[in-house]
């Protein structure tokens, strides 16, 4: 649309677009505020949410974010963290997955959850607050588990998935969906004080390495728990393997997981 481009050339200031006239923009030629964002960035101009962006992530690279489709498994703990960091960051299509409701024990560290929130769905309180962060952002909600059988289905045409389930039963099934699409997996896990991050490549066995001594039943992270600060802390790791994944940047967390012990601020890299 030339139209559209001329207007925000007009506009920009010092190669940035202020929010103010992207949502101008988006009335007066009828278009998605999605469909604005992309003109700036192919323009290259700068959406000015971004421009603290700028000294580490370039146009080119912001309009690839944009263009860029990341699934999260899970709108919990991690996964509320995860989806905002990843709106904020300019990943232009989310899919949010989750099939539960937020409970009153979800309070004390689900970035997504309010008490007027209890009982309801969390893809739909995502869905809402990323249309509140970004906009721009087009979030999918899906309201039920993934897993081995409907995870093909659910996960085509994705870029990267992000590992924020609570067990390892959806994780090793999760790896394996992953696998059979060669999509790379961002996998993270959190219990008490103590959590890891690692990045998982079509090929690579890392899930399976990572538990392969456990026997069935619920993980650490249920005898643990989890306080506030701890998700919030391996969602951010987590994030920034997406990001790199992404941009092709920098050393993935590949065949090695970050371990974290915030009780002693102790952090290992450990081979896999």
């Amino acid at each position: 649309m030339p139209q559209l481009i001329d207007f925000l050339l007009a506009q920009a200031s010092d190669g940035l677009v202020s929010w103010s006239n992207q949502q101008r923009a988006a009335q007066e030629y009828g278009v998605p505020l999605a469909v604005v964002e992309e003109a700036i960035l192919k323009a290259d101009l700068l959406p000015a949410r971004y421009q603290r962006n700028q000294q580490m992530i370039s146009t080119s690279q912001q309009l690839r974010l944009f263009r860029s489709k990341v699934a999260v498994i899970g709108a919990g703990g991690l996964g509320g963290y995860i989806l905002e960091q990843l709106a904020r960051l300019g990943v232009g299509q989310l899919v949010s997955i989750d099939a539960d409701v937020f409970e009153e024990n979800n309070l004390n560290r689900q970035l997504l959850s309010s008490p007027a929130k209890l009982g309801r769905v969390k893809v739909e309180v995502a869905f809402e607050r990323i249309a509140e962060v970004n906009p721009a952002v087009t979030l999918k909600p899906v309201q039920v588990m993934c897993d081995k059988h409907n995870g093909a289905e659910l996960l085509a045409g994705v870029d990267c998935v992000v590992d924020a389930v609570d067990n390892v039963t959806a994780r090793l099934d999760l790896a394996e969906v992953c696998q059979s699409l060669q999509v790379p997996l961002v996998h993270g896990a959190i219990a008490g004080w103590y959590g890891h991050v690692a990045t998982i490549l079509p090929g690579d066995a890392t899930m399976q390495t990572i538990y392969r001594h456990w026997q069935g039943g619920k993980g650490v992270e249920q005898q643990l728990g989890n306080p506030s600060f701890t998700p919030a802390v391996a969602a951010s790791l987590e994030v920034a393997e997406v990001c790199k994944l992404l941009l092709d940047q920098g050393r993935l967390l590949r065949n090695r997981k970050l371990a974290f012990n915030l009780l002693h601020m102790e952090v290992d890299e450990i081979p896999l």
